[in-house]
C-alpha cells in the first residue's frame, strides 16, 4: 500500500515542538494537544506546532508509548512508494563498500537511513527484515519490494518476533516474505572467517554484524600481543553466542580461547565454525555455563587471561531498568577484571540503550576502583558504520564499548 495523502494531523501542545525543530524523530503522547482526523495504525499524519506551523510527516502509532515516528522534516515530500522506495535504496548505497570485507551487513538501520522502525540484514543472497513500527509495517509491500530490488536479494526472511512489535499493538510474526526459505544455517564472510548464521531462530537477525569492526580489532590486538610478548595470548570471551570473537581471536594467533555462554545450541554452532575455518579444536573451550557464576569458579581456580570480552545481552530495555543493570554490569566487570592479567586488555560493551556512554564508563570505572586494579582506557568502541546513528536521534548508539589495558 503507497500513501497517498496524510489522514490527519498531530497538534502538539505549546513548547513541545522544539524536539521537532532539532529533528528529533519521535513524538510521545505527553507531546499531543488533540488529533485531528480518524487516522489508523501506520497512517501518515502531519504533525503541527500549537501554532499550526508544518513541522515533519510521520507515521501515527496509536497503541505505542511512541506516538508517531517522523518520516520527513521536508514539507515538500510526498511521502509514497517512490519516496520510500528511493530511502531503501540511497541506505543500501551508503553500505556497497562493505562487501569488500563481508557478505553480511546491515542494510537498513530505522532512524539512521530515515526508515523508522525498519531493519534490514542481509547475508550473501538472503536478507532478513523486522519490521518493528505501525508505520513500516503499514507500508510492507513497498519496502520489501524495494528491498529486493536495491539489495539484490530475491529471498526475504521475516524476523519481527521482537517484544518491540508489542508495543506497537502488532502481532509477532516470522516466515517466508519473499522467494524460498533460508537454510538451518546461512554461510556468510567477514575478514576472512566463516561464519554459519541461523536467520530463522538466532540472535537478533542470525548474527551480531555491529560487532564486526571489534572483532577485527581483537585480532589484531592478539596480533599485536604476539609480537610484543613473544607468546600467545589466552583469551576469555563472555555471553560469547557462537563465538565470533573467539573465532577471530584463535585465527589471528591466541593459544586459547575459552567461549561462554548458557545456549548450548550457540556453543554447537561455534564448534561448526571452529571446524569449517580449518582452526585447531585444542585451541577452544566451550563451556555451556552462566557467566556470572563461571567468572566466580575461574577466579577460584586461579585462572588469568590476556584478553577478556564482555558482550552481555541488553540488561535494561527502559529507563526503569537502569538502576538493576548498573549493579549487573559493575558485577561482571569486576569479576572479569580480578581475571585479567597484568598488560592484559579488556572488551567491554553494553548493548542497553538506556545506558548511555558516560554511565556506562562510570559504571566500569567503579568496578576498577573495586577490583583494586588500574587501568588505561585505549579506545571507545561501538557499532559498525553499517550501524550510524543520526545525529539527531542519539537513541540509536544503542552499542557501546570501551578498550581497557590493566596496568
Amino acid at each position: 500500500m503507497s500513501i497517498t495523502a496524510p489522514a490527519g494531523a498531530l497538534v502538539l501542545r505549546p513548547g513541545k515542538e522544539r524536539s521537532l525543530a532539532r529533528r528529533h524523530p519521535w513524538v510521545y503522547p505527553g507531546a499531543i494537544a488533540r488529533v485531528e482526523g480518524s487516522p489508523g495504525s501506520g497512517d501518515l499524519v502531519a504533525v503541527l506546532g500549537a501554532d499550526r506551523r508544518w513541522l515533519a510527516w510521520a507515521a501515527y502509532s496509536p497503541d505505542s508509548g511512541i506516538r508517531a515516528r517522523c518520516w520527513s522534516f521536508r514539507e515538500a515530500d510526498r511521502i509514497d512508494g517512490a519516496w520510500l522506495a528511493g530511502r531503501v535504496s540511497e541506505a543500501v548505497a551508503r553500505r556497497a563498500h562493505l562487501r569488500e570485507h563481508t557478505d553480511a551487513v546491515r542494510l537498513v538501520f530505522g532512524e539512521a537511513d530515515g526508515l523508522p522502525g525498519l531493519v534490514a540484514d542481509r547475508y550473501g543472497g538472503q536478507i532478513v527484515v523486522q519490521l518493528q513500527a505501525a508505520g513500516v509495517e503499514k507500508q510492507r509491500e513497498v519496502l520489501l519490494d524495494a528491498l529486493c530490488e536495491s539489495g539484490g536479494c530475491r529471498d526475504l526472511f521475516d524476523r519481527s518476533d521482537s517484544a518491540l512489535r508489542a508495543r506497537e499493538g502488532l502481532a509477532a510474526a516470522s516466515g517466508v516474505l519473499r522467494g524460498a526459505e533460508p537454510p538451518a544455517q546461512v554461510e556468510v564472510r567477514e575478514h576472512g572467517i566463516t561464519y554459519l548464521v541461523d536467520v530463522r531462530r538466532g540472535h537478533k537477525t542470525g548474527m551480531y554484524i555491529d560487532q564486526r569492526d571489534n572483532r577485527a580489532l581483537l585480532a589484531r590486538r592478539v596480533e599485536r600481543f604476539r609480537a610484543l610478548h613473544g607468546r600467545a595470548p589466552r583469551v576469555l570471551n563472555c555471553f560469547c553466542y557462537t563465538g565470533g570473537f573467539s573465532l577471530s581471536a584463535v585465527r589471528a594467533g591466541a593459544l586459547v580461547a575459552v567461549s561462554v555462554d548458557s545456549s548450548a545450541d550457540a556453543l554447537a554452532t561455534g564448534e561448526r565454525q571452529a571446524q569449517a575455518n580449518a582452526l585447531p579444536a585444542s585451541a577452544f573451550a566451550w563451556r555451556c555455563s552462566d557467566v556470572f557464576d563461571e567468572l566466580k569458579e575461574l577466579h577460584a581456580a586461579g585462572e588469568r587471561f590476556d584478553f577478556i570480552v564482555l558482550d552481555p545481552p541488553k540488561f535494561a530495555s527502559s529507563h526503569q531498568q537502569v538502576e538493576r543493570a548498573a549493579r549487573a554490569y559493575k558485577d561482571v566487570n569486576l569479576r572479569a577484571l580480578r581475571l585479567l592479567d597484568e598488560g592484559g586488555e579488556l572488551l567491554t560493551f553494553s548493548c542497553s540503550g538506556a545506558i548511555d556512554p558516560d554511565l556506562f564508563q562510570k559504571i566500569v570505572a567503579g568496578a576498577i576502583i573495586d577490583s583494586g586494579t588500574d587501568c588505561l582506557l585505549r579506545g571507545r568502541l561501538g557499532a559498525g558504520e553499517d550501524h550510524a546513528m543520526r545525529m539527531t536521534h542519539p537513541e540509536g548508539e544503542y552499542l557501546k564499548g570501551l578498550l581497557l589495558e590493566r596496568l
